[in-house]
């Protein structure tokens, strides 16, 4: 077993030079050895020595920069190893940032990694535009994830790790407008139908089915819902008060409220029905529904049950079933829930066919044609927030609509909440 790497710096004796020289393993596990002025031990050396340590306990990828400089992929790599440490939650977790900068970075590092830093330059970074723009990347995802790169340059520059004209030049490149460049455009995010809704809930399993009620009936992120617990409820009063612990503006010292209205109830309390839960203990679990699910697959089991079937759970599961949802899952369910509830007249899977024969037997042609037709006949459940918002802002008006999404600008809630023509209507049939 090779020894692990020393990350505090050594004070130790070049025999050769008589001098004192600090040794260290930098960011990436890379031995880093500096020769000091002075004599080993004199006050020349040791107040190199300490300048240096303080250097490294500030900046530990100062280092880096050797003689010839440093190449974009160190760059990439002592960011990202800076961000793992930076973008944590409150309980010590990454945040989704981490995953959103490394989707980012991931061109920069195959067409430039080695490349010198300090010559990654505007035209660089838009020929990393341009392969994002080749992988099928709408315009709006293109500059969010070239302002990443732009980020990753300028901690680089405040780290020294590259001059600061480098950051500078990469701000001048301007960003992909509409109707000016060939990438394409995102769809916006619509408001989705009650009766398409209504439609597809007969497709979801019970969890699933109560997760997107609730979403419908409090206009809440789909996070937060997998997220509710009891404890989070305050039941005291006659319209309950869901207030999550984790939400999305948390980190910026905001406290989100919740009102759960008589649906939102009625609906809370069908699905708990007579389970004891803590306090603690999330409202929707996967693990939870798939243990209700094993018990009344036994109860209604007509034939014995042999020892060999008393249990069949694997001790080390690859996919155990986690303690609360997450929004992936969530927006799979209700996918395929679309997926039945609107199968495709000629091209959808036959009866007892695999989903991998099914697949085979498609022409690209036919698989093109499919896409159209999920796209058109899928939604998310964050369409959900967007009716809700429109509801809302069409019977009590933007500022209602703003206090319970829980935005604290008016034109945030303006992305969510879709104009209502019908009142444009009326007000022209009286004055126009």
């Amino acid at each position: 077993m090779p020894r692990p790497r020393n990350a505090a710096p050594s004070y130790l004796l070049h025999r050769q030079s008589g001098r004192g020289r600090l040794v260290w393993s930098d960011s990436l596990g890379i031995r880093q050895e500096r020769l000091l002025p002075g004599a080993y031990n004199s006050p020349e050396s040791l107040t190199a020595k300490a300048r240096l340590e303080l250097e490294l306990a500030t900046s530990p990828t100062r280092s880096l920069v050797g003689g010839a400089g440093i190449s974009v992929a160190e760059v990439l790599a002592a960011f990202l190893d800076h961000a793992e440490k930076y973008y944590l939650d409150e309980e010590g977790e990454q945040t989704k940032e981490v995953t959103v900068l490394k989707y980012a970075i991931r061109p920069v590092r195959e067409l430039y990694g080695h490349t010198p830093a300090a010559e990654f330059g505007p035209r660089s970074l838009a020929a990393v535009r341009e392969k994002m723009i080749a992988g099928g990347l709408c315009r709006s995802i293109i500059n969010i994830r070239v302002n990443k790169i732009r980020m990753v340059f300028k901690w680089a520059a405040s780290e020294e790790l590259v001059p600061a004209s480098v950051y500078e030049s990469l701000r001048t490149l301007a960003g992909l407008r509409k109707g000016r460049t060939s990438a394409k455009e995102s769809r916006p995010v619509l408001p989705v139908d009650d009766a398409v809704v209504d439609a597809t809930l007969p497709f979801m399993p019970d969890p699933i089915k109560a997760m997107i009620r609730m979403m419908r009936y409090t206009g809440a992120r789909p996070a937060e819902i997998c997220s509710m617990s009891w404890g989070q409820i305050d039941r005291g009063g006659e319209v309950w008060v869901y207030s999550p612990d984790r939400h999305k503006t948390r980190h910026h010292g905001k406290r989100r409220v919740i009102p759960l209205g008589p649906n939102a109830r009625e609906v809370l309390t069908a699905f708990v029905g007579l389970k004891v839960l803590g306090p603690d203990e999330f409202i929707f679990s996967p693990h939870r529904a798939r243990e209700e699910r094993f018990a009344a697959m036994r109860a209604n089991r007509k034939s014995k049950v042999q020892p060999s079937q008393a249990c069949r759970r694997r001790l080390n599961a690859k996919r155990a079933p986690t303690a609360s949802y997450k929004t992936t899952a969530v927006s799979h369910a209700v996918s395929l829930a679309c997926d039945r509830a609107f199968p495709h007249p000629t091209l959808g899977k036959r009866r007892g066919e695999s989903r991998a024969a099914w697949k085979a037997r498609l022409t690209d042609e036919q698989k093109a044609e499919l896409r159209e037709w999920q796209r058109a006949y899928r939604w998310t459940p964050y369409q959900l927030r967007h009716g809700y918002a429109t509801r809302v802002r069409r019977d009590f008006g933007l500022e209602a609509a703003q206090v319970l999404l829980g935005h604290s600008r008016a034109d945030v809630t303006q992305v969510y909440a879709e104009r209502d023509e019908r009142l444009a209507t009326a007000i022209a049939a009286k004055i126009g």
